[in-house]
């Protein structure tokens, strides 16, 4: 494994950085990547002239791991200088606005906020369901997009994960737990730890939707299983009162599915792979904290130093996507 780090396209730092950290959390719109290096050859004069809004890419051979824009750096009287770059998805979260958006696709929502606020875009899948109405004010670009694909979830329970591909936004489809990469304490795992909740946990989901004051419509899930073991613990979700009564069972259904389940997180430290970053799964297993089995990487930031390469996770048995639930403000009254 070679890796580079290159500045404003023209520039390969490698001959003055002393670490790399590449990271990301399935729960942010972005990827950071830091990096440290020794910024002069004489200890009076910088090296490289670093400027902020500039690109850095992070390339492993042919193969781009990271493209991004300096957002920020320091440097002190000895040379050492540190650089943060995030990927184009950091402008996601750098516009705010209102919106409403009707019968549309979190697809087509996300391909409108991005051309009107300049934001390259990818391949962008298809998400299909038709979000009645979002009515979005002062949210940022980021939040508004969580919401559209929050509300797909929700009526179909199709999982899409945005990120950021050579510069511009990407959404994917997120299928099966699948789990290329195995990592084991008697092999590459180098540190464990687990934990188990029912915090979040509810054992009976009740939806409301319609007109509440003149025909409401009501649907209940409860599982007995659960309540037995957990006692009674009730989620309330008010739908959008456009929406008919197989659509509120369909999104109670769905609510149930996805509460009713107990959280297990864990972190792990391992010799690093490339491959494995948020939004991939692994297989770990841990004989002293009973870890086993295939788990979602929720955060992941790898870290080069000295020609090692280390990786800190942090794992769960359920993809931890973020979710903004969505309720809709009522509308100004005419004078």
């Amino acid at each position: 494994m070679t890796l580079q780090v290159l500045y404003n396209q023209e520039i390969y730092l490698d001959p003055i950085v002393n670490s790399v950290t590449w990271s990301g959390d399935i729960t942010q719109a972005y990827r950071k990547l830091e990096v440290s290096i020794t910024n002069t050859i004489d200890g009076t004069a910088q090296a490289v002239s670093i400027e902020l809004g500039k690109e850095l890419r992070l390339l492993d051979g042919d193969s781009e791991l990271f493209r991004g824009v300096i957002f920020q750096h320091n440097i002190d009287a000895k040379g050492k200088m540190s650089i943060t770059a995030y990927d184009e998805n950091i402008y996601l979260t750098k516009n705010t606005d209102s919106r409403k958006f009707s019968s549309m696709t979190a697809s087509a929502i996300i391909r409108e906020l991005c051309a009107h606020f300049q934001i390259p875009v990818g391949e962008i899948a298809d998400t299909e369901y038709v979000i009645p109405k979002l009515i979005l004010r002062d949210k940022t670009v980021w939040d508004m997009i969580v919401t559209a694909l929050t509300e797909t979830r929700k009526q179909t329970g199709r999982r899409f994960l945005l990120s950021a591909r050579e510069g511009a936004v990407q959404l994917t489809e997120r299928g099966s737990k699948i789990t290329d990469w195995v990592l084991e304490d008697t092999t590459n795992l180098l540190g464990a730890s687990y934990s188990q909740s029912i915090e979040e946990l509810r054992t009976q989901i009740k939806v409301i939707g319609g007109d509440e004051e003149k025909h409401p419509i009501e649907s209940m899930i409860a599982s007995e299983e659960l309540i037995q073991a957990f006692g009674t613990m009730q989620h309330l979700e008010r739908a959008q009162s456009d929406i008919n009564a197989s659509q509120i069972a369909q999104l109670a259904a769905q609510l149930a599915q996805e509460h009713g389940k107990i959280k297990d997180d864990a972190t792990v430290e391992a010799i690093g792979n490339l491959e494995v970053i948020s939004g991939t799964a692994v297989y770990v297993k841990d004989s002293l904290t009973r870890i086993v089995g295939a788990f979602y990487v929720n955060s992941d930031s790898h870290t080069f130093e000295n020609g090692t390469h280390k990786m800190s996770l942090t794992i769960s048995g359920d993809e931890n996507l973020p979710q903004l639930a969505y309720e809709q403000p009522s509308e100004p009254k005419s004078p």
